[in-house]
């Protein structure tokens, strides 16, 4: 206790006195930290666990260069950058987000409503101090509507234990490495000095299943985990379709999730053998029945745990979905205060309102929508996911302060990617309530909230200013 009450007090102290600490100062409590953006009150609120340790006004996307609402993390600090779009603009203390270019930054013209280029604008002094007090890796969740991070106690969630004396990292699960094709190149839109853009991953040919370790570290020193489980899409099905394959015989150039030449080939020369037709999508239901029955292997269940640590895949693995007609929802769970040798931590959630589409809906196979404003929401969603037993062991031995946890229905985006955590992307949600208020009220005209704003037009572009 004494270790965290001295923890804010650095804090609180930075706030007073930012140009007198070093980034140092804040290493202790930087990891835990969260920050929450919110475009409807234009502010931004970092928190420690429950506890608010600043505040700021901010200045989000305007229309047409809207700031994405969802799940990030700082992926890269500078001190200081210049847009090549908008004529140089400087960006002091610049705290990336996406590779796609959004970020935090400072910058002069910070008013009370939307006016920025897709990043997140604030003032210089608030700017700076808070790139001092945090490290890459800090989440940073934007959203429509405040929310607040909740305690949660949940049987599901994952408790620090001692290490386990077994051999190398899930030596005795199999597993496979996690290998994240983006569907489209992302795009560096306002750097000066642009880097090796790591968002892009080139697919693996090595057809054997492998689990890449992290380096070696003890489990208080090592990097916090990043867990994301959601429900297995085209990804997850087609590469269990390429490992079957290979064990039939069929040469896919291997078990990564890309439809290359090689997969094309493997499933158009199965589908010969079996006499199934090869019109219409390249896997379809028909392949899949044949080939779990040719191969006498069971279907996987509904969902897909994944875990990354230092921004690089560890491994990921199937997980069951009770009820999976019924949207999970969007959460987002961080754990502070781990300790190991008495095994316990404190785990906070937040819930983050997402609409689904109705095309998603339909190809992830729901038809109950969540509640994101019903009590508990998240603490029912972590009931539904069955991890097996020795998945969970081996989180358990490697998890650490401001070790994260997301669960959602739509899977990887394509800002996920080699050199990120896992990224979710949400859409605006209203409330049945707000929209008959609308109706009954509709005679009444004021200018609407951003989260009730039409949604239907894409932006044209957002990127670093």
């Amino acid at each position: 206790m004494g270790s965290v009450m001295l923890r804010r007090l650095v804090f609180g102290f930075s706030l007073l006195s930012a140009t007198m600490l070093s980034h140092a100062a804040f290493a202790e409590g930087a990891r835990t930290l969260q920050i929450i953006v919110s475009k409807d009150k234009q502010s931004l609120t970092v928190y420690d666990g429950e506890t608010v340790v600043t505040t700021s006004k901010v200045s989000t996307g305007k229309e047409g260069h809207s700031t994405p609402s969802g799940i990030f993390s700082i992926l890269e600090k500078q001190k200081y950058h210049e847009s090549n779009l908008y004529s140089n603009a400087p960006m002091p203390w610049m705290q990336r987000l996406t590779w796609s270019g959004i970020a935090l930054h400072e910058s002069n013209s910070v008013p009370n409503y939307p006016a920025s280029h897709g990043c997140v604008r604030m003032p210089g002094a608030f700017a700076k101090s808070l790139f001092q007090m945090t490290e890459r890796g800090a989440h940073v969740l934007i959203t429509d509507a405040p929310v607040v991070p909740q305690r949660i106690e949940s049987a599901s969630l994952f408790l620090p234990r001692k290490p386990l004396p077994t051999g190398p990292l899930l030596s005795d699960v199999q597993l496979r490495t996690s290998s994240i094709v983006s569907s489209s190149k992302p795009v560096e839109v306002a750097m000066n000095v642009v880097p090796n853009n790591p968002s892009i991953v080139h697919p693996t040919t090595d057809a054997s299943p492998t689990v890449t370790k992290p380096a070696a570290a003890t489990a208080e020193d090592a990097a916090p985990l990043r867990i994301l489980i959601t429900r297995r899409g085209d990804r997850e099905t087609l590469m269990d379709a390429q490992i079957l394959l290979q064990q039939l015989g069929f040469d896919t150039g291997g078990g990564d999730g890309f439809a290359g030449p090689m997969t094309r080939s493997a499933i158009a020369g199965f589908k010969r053998w079996k006499n199934l037709s090869p019109k219409g999508a390249l896997v379809t239901p028909e392949f899949l029945e044949a080939l779990y029955e040719t191969a006498g292997q069971p279907r996987p269940p509904m969902g897909q745990i994944m875990v990354r640590q230092n921004f690089q895949p560890i491994f990921e693995a199937p997980v069951g979905i009770k009820n999976p007609e019924v949207a999970l929802g969007t959460h987002f769970f961080s754990v502070d205060k781990v300790e190991r040798n008495e095994e316990t931590a404190e785990w906070h959630a937040v819930t983050v309102p997402n609409g689904l589409s109705a095309a998603v809906k339909q190809r992830l196979g729901i038809t109950v929508a969540d509640d994101p404003y019903a009590p508990g929401a998240a603490a029912r969603a972590l009931a539904r996911i069955e991890i097996p037993a020795e998945i969970r062991d081996r989180i358990e031995t490697l998890i650490s302060d401001g070790s994260s946890l997301t669960i959602n229905d739509q899977g990887i985006g394509p800002d996920t990617g080699n050199g990120t955590d896992f990224i979710t992307i949400t859409q605006p949600v209203q409330r049945v309530a707000e929209a008959q208020a609308s109706v009954d009220k509709s005679s009444i005209v004021k200018p609407q909230p951003v989260s009730q704003r039409r949604t239907d037009a894409k932006p044209r572009a957002y990127g670093l200013y």
